[in-house]
């Protein structure tokens, strides 16, 4: 039986954070199941430091004016990251399934882990300034919770958070 590789990305996964994913477990024989969350809520001053640390002005300016995408919107984006990230898996090779949350994760990863046999949790994202820091980012938060290893990795690079 596969062991299941729990996959919670804010984004769709590209083929380099694919490749990263599976070149983990080349030696066994696993599946990935992908969470992505619909993002409907954020968190105005998160997401201005978020933006501004990174250098994206206008992304800066949307929160600051409010510009949240609706839940529908919010929910139809996230699907389609969904889709795009099994894809890649599946292009990679791998098998692969998915499913849309809610925009705080953390209720479906402890539900995945306690029903499932869940091997390990990765969790992609961009990297987040205050989140990160003060280890309030999903992959703290998990590793807070889970009795499962948890590997965080920034999207589109190799690099560990």
């Amino acid at each position: 039986m596969s062991e299941i590789i729990l996959v919670l990305s804010e984004d769709a996964l590209t083929e380099v954070d694919v490749d990263h994913i599976t070149a983990l477990h080349v030696e066994r024989d696993v599946r990935y199941h992908v969470l992505v969350p619909a993002d409907t809520e954020r968190n105005v001053l998160v997401s201005l430091v978020d933006h501004l640390s990174l250098g994206e002005l206008r992304e800066a300016l949307d929160t600051v004016l409010g510009r949240e995408p609706e839940p529908e919107r919010a929910h139809h984006d996230a699907e389609a990251q969904l889709e795009a990230s099994v894809a890649a898996f599946t292009t990679a090779g791998s098998t692969a399934d998915g499913a849309v949350v809610s925009d705080d994760p953390l209720p479906a990863l402890r539900a995945a882990v306690s029903s499932q046999d869940v091997r390990e949790v990765v969790v992609v994202t961009f990297p987040h300034a205050l989140e990160d820091t003060f280890h309030t980012d999903w992959a703290s938060r998990a590793r807070d919770e889970l009795q499962v290893p948890v590997l965080h990795l920034y999207a589109g690079t190799s690099r560990v958070g």
